[in-house]
């Protein structure tokens, strides 16, 4: 019985492991996305991690909001900060910095 459920929490664990992959992946191709059409540069080459929390998704269904940030720069010098917010597995939202006037 023990295999048997050790196999079935691995099996959690991996699936668990993709979809916060799978979320990662989403969140740094919309930012590097929002970047370009705000014509400035990505920093560092990856968004980071900033939070989760479970949360209900358009059709009532309990979905985890993965909050990720990034930073970017206007002028080559200071460098901001923007955000992705992924509910299951939907863009729910994406911004810079207020004086760059970009948030989706």
């Amino acid at each position: 019985m023990l295999p048997l459920i050790l196999l079935i929490l691995v099996i959690l664990v991996a699936i668990a492991w993709r979809a916060a992959l799978r979320a990662r992946e989403a969140a740094n191709a919309i930012a590097i996305e929002t970047c370009k059409r705000a014509d400035v540069q990505f920093l560092d080459g990856t968004v980071a991690f900033a939070g989760l929390r479970p949360t209900r998704d358009g059709a009532g269904h309990i979905v985890l909001r993965r909050n990720y940030v990034f930073d970017y720069t206007a002028d080559g010098v200071t460098r901001q900060q923007g955000f992705v917010v992924i509910r299951g597995d939907e863009i729910e939202a994406v911004g810079l910095a207020p004086d760059r006037g970009y948030v989706h």
